[in-house]
């Protein structure tokens, strides 16, 4: 865990090694998260479409449910009108 003091200008140094880790180097752009007790710096990506690729690959297939709805659509007003 990691203690910073924050300066009378409202600025805190993150130490060098979570600044390694996270990839936050000068003109890094982050956002801050207000979770009521906490605080949460988080990095913003530089090309934000570019770190959404993929995201959810792996996952269940939406055009295959949203093909699977509009088919029982479609039965559900056939019989109704059948």
């Amino acid at each position: 865990m990691h203690t910073v003091t924050i300066s009378t200008k409202g600025w805190i140094v993150i130490p060098k090694d979570l600044r390694d880790k996270y990839g936050l180097r000068k003109g890094t752009r982050v956002q801050i998260v207000d979770y009521d007790q906490a605080l949460a710096l988080v990095p913003l990506p530089d090309d934000p479409a570019k770190a959404l690729h993929g995201m959810l690959e792996g996952g269940p297939s939406l055009t295959v449910d949203l093909l699977a709805e509009h088919t029982h659509e479609r039965a559900q007003e056939e019989n109704r009108h059948g």
